[in-house]
C-alpha cells in the first residue's frame, strides 16, 4: 500500500482521505488551518448546503465551466453517495427549495463531523498548522513535499486539495497555483465567481435590504449593436449598500468573463406576465386608482421601499393624477416593470466570493483518475482545478466527487 500526502483538510481532502483509505493507504493530511473544513463552517450562512438533490444529469446544467471534465467524478461519487456516507457517519439531512441538502441541525460543523467520522476509520494522521511551500519533483514524477520550515517529506503520491482564492482568512490564498506554474502547469489566474456586484446606478443602493423573489434577472454582454444576451435565472435577489447580490447576482457573476463593465443585468419584476399582459394588469390597476396620485397607485405592484424608485425611473410626475397618465407614459412604466436596466460597475473582491473561477488547466488533468498529465503521482482536487458551478450545493459536490475519485485511483 502507498503513503499518501493530501494537502487542504476541504471537502476535496477530507474526501480523498476517506476513499484513499478505503484502499488501505496510509495517509498524512495537511491543513494549514487550526481546524478541518474551516471554509465549510461558513457556507450556506454557517448551515452548509452540503450537495443538491437533483438528478445527477441535472448537474451538468449548473456547472459553468468545463463541464464535460466531471462526467467521470460526478457519475464515480454521486451526490446521493455523499448523501449516503453522512447518513452513515451521523449526519441526518433534508432537502429544502431548489432540491437543496442540509444537514437537520442546520448546522455545518455536523456536516465536518461526518467527514471526520468517516476518516477516522482509516489509516488517517491528521497535521494541523502544516502550510506546504512546494513540491519534490524528479524527473516528472512527484516525489514528496516541501514543509514551510523547509523540511522535505517522502511520499509515493500527494493529493493537492488546497481550494482557490475566495475568502483568504480561511486559508484558500491560492500561493499553490505558483508552485505549479513552477512545475510546469498551466493555470488560469483565479477571479472571483457567485460575488457580489457593484453597480453603476444609484437607485439599488437606495433598496438595500430589499430582496425580491420569484423575478428574472437576465446577464447581457454590451456591444455597439445593443448587447448580447448571456444568461437568464428566475429566483431571488437582494440588493445592497453597494448595489446587488442575492443567489441570481451571484449566480450571473460566474458568466462574466471580461471586464465587469461591458456587462449589464436586465431584470423583469414580472416574469410571469408577457408585455400585454403587463399593461392589462397596469390599467386595471390605474382604473382601480383612478383619482389617485400616481405614487399612491403601485402599492398592489411594488414592495413599499421600491415605490418612489419605479416612480423616479417612468419619469412620471409623483403627483401626477392616474387618471391624466397618457398612454406612452404607461409603456415606459411597462417597461421599467419589464425591462429594468441595472449596469454593472465591478465584481467584488475575492473577500466576498464564495468561490473562484480558475485553477489548474483541467486538459492537463486526468478526468478518469485526477492525475497531473505532466507529473505522475500528483492529483488534484476541488477547487483548485479549473471547474466551477452555481450555487444550490453543487460546488461542494464537485469537491468531493472530484476528491473520492483521486483518492480511489491511487494504487
Amino acid at each position: 500500500m502507498s503513503k499518501i500526502a493530501i494537502i487542504g483538510g476541504g471537502p476535496s481532502g477530507m474526501m480523498a482521505a476517506v476513499a484513499a483509505g478505503n484502499n488501505g493507504h496510509t495517509i498524512d493530511l495537511y491543513e494549514s488551518n487550526e481546524k478541518l473544513g474551516k471554509k465549510l463552517y461558513i457556507t450556506g450562512k454557517g448551515r452548509c448546503n452540503l450537495t443538491n438533490a437533483c438528478d445527477i444529469g441535472d448537474y451538468f446544467e449548473n456547472i459553468v465551466h468545463n463541464h464535460s471534465f466531471l462526467y467521470s467524478a460526478l457519475y464515480s461519487f454521486t451526490n446521493e453517495s455523499l448523501m449516503a456516507l453522512m447518513e452513515e457517519n451521523g449526519v441526518p439531512l433534508k432537502v429544502e427549495r431548489g432540491e437543496r441538502v442540509f444537514p437537520v441541525t442546520d448546522k455545518s460543523n455536523d456536516v465536518i463531523k461526518g467527514f471526520k467520522s468517516a476518516i477516522n476509520q482509516k489509516k488517517c494522521h491528521f497535521l494541523l498548522n502544516e502550510k506546504i511551500v512546494d513540491l519534490v519533483v524528479e524527473e516528472n514524477s512527484l516525489k514528496g513535499i516541501v514543509l514551510e520550515n523547509g523540511e522535505s517529506r517522502l511520499y509515493d503520491a500527494v493529493i493537492l486539495a488546497t481550494g482557490g482564492k475566495s475568502y483568504p482568512s480561511t486559508g484558500s490564498d491560492g500561493n499553490f497555483f505558483e508552485v505549479l506554474e513552477g512545475v510546469g502547469h498551466r493555470i488560469t489566474y483565479p477571479t472571483p465567481a457567485l460575488v457580489p456586484m457593484n453597480t453603476k446606478e444609484d437607485w439599488p443602493r437606495q433598496l438595500q435590504g430589499l430582496a425580491l423573489k420569484n423575478v428574472t434577472l437576465t446577464l447581457v454582454k454590451k456591444n455597439p449593436k445593443g448587447g448580447v444576451k448571456v444568461k437568464s435565472l428566475m429566483g431571488e435577489m437582494l440588493f445592497t449598500h453597494f448595489g446587488v447580490s442575492g443567489p441570481l447576482a451571484l449566480s450571473l457573476s460566474s458568466y462574466i468573463s471580461a471586464s465587469p463593465k461591458t456587462y449589464s443585468l436586465i431584470l423583469d419584476l414580472k416574469p410571469g406576465l408577457t408585455m400585454e399582459q403587463m399593461e392589462n394588469r397596469i390599467q386595471r390597476d390605474f382604473e382601480k386608482y383612478n383619482n389617485k396620485d400616481f405614487i399612491n397607485a403601485l402599492g398592489d405592484l411594488l414592495p413599499s421601499k421600491m415605490i418612489p424608485i419605479m416612480v423616479e425611473l417612468s419619469g412620471i410626475d409623483p403627483i401626477l393624477k392616474v387618471n391624466q397618465i397618457t398612454k406612452i407614459q404607461r409603456k415606459k412604466l411597462i417597461e421599467c416593470f419589464k425591462h429594468l436596466e441595472i449596469n454593472i460597475a465591478g465584481l467584488r473582491d475575492f473577500t466576498e466570493a464564495i468561490i473562484t473561477s480558475g485553477g489548474v488547466d483541467v486538459k492537463e488533468v486526468d478526468p478518469g483518475t485526477m492525475e497531473s498529465k505532466k507529473i505522475n503521482n500528483l492529483y488534484f482536487a476541488g477547487e483548485m482545478l479549473d471547474v466551477d458551478a452555481l450555487t444550490g450545493g453543487f460546488n461542494i459536490q464537485i469537491a468531493a466527487s472530484t476528491g473520492w475519485l483521486a483518492g480511489n485511483a491511487i494504487e
